[in-house]
Parts: C-alpha cells; sequence; structure tokens
C-alpha cells in the first residue's frame, strides 16, 4: 500500500513492479479525500467511479503483460474548469451548474488518462478563475493544509490543497495571473505554468483568451517534470497551442546548473516583496551561486496591463450573464467584470501595443541571461478572510494585490516553475511555519531549464514539498 507521501513515480513504479495494484493504491486515495476534503475543502466533485474503473484497466493492462504507460496508477485531480466526460463544468459558479454535461474529456485530461494516471476528481477554485484566494461564496473556502486558518491560494487553490493535503501526488490547474504560482508558493508546491501555448487548452473554461495557462502541481520537480511531459503536444481545439513538437524536459533534470546565466529581479521585485519573500528568493539565489541582478523595465506597467486585458477578455465572455443574471455571480467577481466591460477601447489598445513592446525588451534580457530569480508571491499565505494587507509600505487591499509578482511575468507567457522554499521567515514571525516560494523565470519554450534549475535546487535539499501534518 502507497501513502500519502509516495511521490507519483513512486507509486507509478511500485504498481508496474507488482508491489501494490492501482486498485488499491486507487482506494487509498478515496480514503484520504474522505477523511481530509472537510477540513480543507478541495474537492467539489469525486469521481470514484470513474477511478475505480480506470484503476481496474491499469491492473488488467499489468496482468496481461502489456507495457504500462509513464503515471500507470497515480491518482490526480483537475481544477474544477477542466472538462471531465459526463460532468458539469462548474468553473466555481452556480450559473454553469445549468449547462450540460461534458461530453470528452479535456485535451490535457485525456493526456492524463493514456499516461495511466487515475482522475479522482475536480478541485474548488475562484468564480470563473477570477481570484488568488479561492474563498469562493458558492462552494466555501479551500483551507491552507499547512494551517487551515490561511489561504491556500488561487484561483487553483484547491487543486494545491489536494497534493499539499497528501490526498494525491498530481494535480492540474491553470494561471492566468498568477494562479498555479501563487497556490505553490501558499501550500509549499512545485508548480509549472508553461509557455503560452505550449500546453492545449482545449476542453478546459477559458478564463482570458490571450493570458491563459493549464499546468501541473506535485511534490517532487521530478513528478513535475514527468506530468509535464505527458501533457505535451499540439491540438486542434486550441488556437493558440503550438504546432511545436513536444519536448520533453525529464532528460534536463540530469544536466546540473553549472553553464546557465541566472539572475535575480531587482527593482519592482524587491520593492513589491516582503523580508521573507526577499530571504527566500535570496536562499535559492546563494544556492546557485548567482550574485548577479537584473531589472525588468516597467513591470508595473505590465501589470496594470494585464489587468485591462484580463477584465476585458472576461468581461467580453461573460457579458450577457451580466446582463441578464447578475445576482448569480460573487460580488466581487461581478464588480470586476463590470468594470472590464467598461472599460474604454483606447485603454485596451494601448494595453496591447505596451505588451509587444515589453515582450521584446524581455527577448533582449534573455539573449544575456538564461534564468531570472524573483518572489512568487509578496507574502506567505495570509489569513482566511484578511481584507488588507501592506504591500512597500502601504496598506492596499489584500486579494487583488497577491499576484503583484506574477502578473507581469504571465503578461508575456514566460514559462515559470515555482518552487517552495521553507525557513524564510525570521525566528518569532507568527508565519515562520509557513512555507513561500519562488519563480524559476526563462525565455519563451525553455520550460526545460527552469526545470533542470527546480530538480537540481530539491537534489541539493535546498527546496521541498512535505505532505502537510496533523492530516487524518
Amino acid at each position: 500500500m502507497t501513502g500519502p507521501d509516495e511521490t507519483a513515480l513512486a507509486v507509478a513504479a511500485s504498481i508496474r513492479e507488482g508491489s501494490v495494484s492501482a486498485l488499491n493504491v486507487t482506494r487509498a486515495a478515496l480514503d484520504r479525500i474522505s477523511s481530509r476534503n472537510p477540513l480543507i475543502n478541495a474537492f467539489t466533485l469525486v469521481t470514484e467511479e470513474r477511478a475505480l474503473a480506470e484503476a481496474r484497466a491499469i491492473d488488467a493492462m499489468r496482468a496481461s503483460h502489456r507495457p504500462l504507460p509513464p503515471l500507470a496508477g497515480v491518482p490526480y485531480a483537475v481544477k474544477n474548469l477542466f472538462d471531465i466526460d459526463g460532468e458539469v463544468t462548474l468553473a466555481g459558479s452556480i450559473i454553469n451548474r445549468e449547462n450540460p454535461p461534458a461530453t470528452a474529456d479535456a485535451v490535457l485530461v485525456r493526456r492524463m488518462r493514456e499516461a495511466g494516471a487515475i482522475l479522482v476528481g475536480a478541485t474548488n477554485m475562484d468564480e470563473y478563475a477570477y481570484g488568488f484566494t479561492t474563498e469562493n461564496t458558492h462552494y466555501g473556502a479551500t483551507r491552507n493544509p499547512h494551517d487551515l486558518t490561511r489561504s491556500a491560494g488561487g484561483s487553483s487553490g484547491g487543486a494545491a490543497a489536494a497534493v499539499a493535503a497528501g490526498c494525491v501526488p498530481l494535480s492540474l490547474g491553470s494561471d492566468t495571473n498568477g494562479s498555479i504560482r501563487v497556490p505553490s508558493s501558499f501550500c509549499g508546491l512545485y508548480g509549472l505554468k508553461p509557455t503560452y501555448g505550449r500546453l492545449s487548452r482545449s476542453g478546459a473554461f477559458l478564463f482570458s483568451a490571450s493570458l491563459d495557462h493549464l499546468g501541473p502541481f506535485a511534490r517532487t520537480a521530478a513528478d513535475l517534470t514527468a506530468c509535464y511531459d505527458a501533457l505535451q503536444g499540439p491540438a486542434a481545439g486550441d488556437p493558440a497551442c503550438s504546432r511545436r513538437d513536444p519536448e520533453p524536459a525529464t532528460p534536463a533534470i540530469n544536466n546540473g546548473i553549472g553553464n546557465l546565466r541566472i539572475a535575480v529581479a531587482d527593482g519592482y521585485f524587491e520593492q513589491n516583496a516582503h523580508p521573507a519573500a526577499l530571504n527566500a528568493r535570496d536562499i535559492i539565489a546563494g544556492a546557485l551561486g548567482t550574485k548577479k541582478s537584473v531589472t525588468i523595465p516597467e513591470a508595473a506597467r505590465a501589470r496594470a496591463s494585464a489587468y485591462i486585458i484580463t477584465a476585458t477578455e472576461a468581461a467580453n465572455l461573460h457579458f450577457e450573464n451580466l446582463k441578464s443574471r447578475p445576482d448569480d455571480f460573487e460580488p466581487l467577481t461581478r464588480d470586476r467584470l463590470l468594470a472590464g466591460a467598461l472599460t474604454p477601447a483606447a485603454w485596451i489598445l494601448q494595453a496591447q501595443r505596451f505588451r509587444s513592446w515589453y515582450l521584446a525588451r524581455m527577448l533582449e534580457i534573455f539573449s544575456d541571461i538564461d534564468i531570472i530569480l524573483a518572489p512568487a508571491t509578496p507574502f506567505a499565505a495570509p489569513q482566511l478572510g484578511t481584507d488588507t494587507g501592506v504591500v512597500d509600505g502601504k496598506v492596499v487591499p489584500m486579494r487583488p494585490n497577491i499576484g503583484l509578482l506574477t502578473q507581469p511575468i504571465s503578461f508575456i507567457g514566460l514559462p515559470v516553475v515555482a518552487v517552495p522554499v521553507w525557513g524564510a521567515h525570521q525566528q518569532g514571525d507568527s508565519n515562520s511555519a509557513l512555507p513561500i516560494g519562488v519563480q524559476i523565470i526563462a525565455a519563451p519554450w525553455n520550460e526545460s531549464l527552469a526545470l533542470q534549475v527546480a530538480a537540481w535546487l530539491e537534489k541539493e535539499g535546498v527546496t521541498r514539498s512535505p505532505v502537510a501534518k496533523d492530516m487524518p
């Protein structure tokens, strides 16, 4: 029997060797969900019947001596904006409850099934992915497994909490402005936001089409890489999905970091981070032996432009429901969408023009640098229900400012691996038992370099992702 601490690759190896059955692994995962989900509220759907059927199919493959796929028998969950055949895709809303069930799996769910992984459920999220805390008024708040009084982050908070609590070793989320990297930081996980267009979004309920990315969470860099490899490939259903052939990242994790040119983002990324976030970044930079810094120009303007594009694209998507049934939205979501609907066209055009300029400047930086390091969040996980926080000496609204450090990066679709750091807080700090994340940022299509750095940091013991303590 495999326990909650087992990695995805260890589970797959045990099933391949025959020391445990996929059925027993799946039943154990379902039992953990049953006992732990009442505490963390990570799951909005448990797909028990499907999971057991998929597990039996894996065991039948092994019994007939057929080769098993790389993630055979590994339980995983998906954010409840991925289509699951026969289920309604809620996307954190009550409006979507009225939609018919999906008639097919999302492309990435299908690819996970082809890789042998076992889908055990769908997870809680901010309504329509518009938020950073997963404090959903329709389905309840998801709680951080490392401290049940705190946020798991968002909008993929349920997917992150499910992994941090040991319910599953892998999950899939989405990231528009930081919704994989923020929960990774708060929950102490490895998370990958790939290059825009790298992974297909076909069959996922979009938030902002020109900013949305899908990607995995895991508790080891090797698991993250193996999951990413399983998800790659072009797909006709997503016009943004690159036609590039898959570029497996697995071999890269053995190559070390000796030849990589690594720098720390200064300026905006220092001014908007608490001391613990900067300490976490410095721990990573020190381990990698880099003292070089780089200034990302106009990062604040990039964040502002990302807000404009996000709000307007999302408002367009939900425009009819905003007119006909505004009271069925969460109030905060509705207000942001209405603001997007009222945004002047001149602002939108200027934001898009700036986007092209900003990408060109970032590509110039990456002509001399392979990896940029920056904090993933300004601070560690806040208490649930917190309305304000202090950033750069100013009291600011908490929820929208959690993504201060992630939005300027996803704005132009750069690949990022978030890695968890423990012990970055000063002694006596009330947050001292909490993790905080660091972004490992690479140039477009260079996920393998970011994964390579993450694997080295884990091997050296600089980063780690333990299952939360005191889970039943």
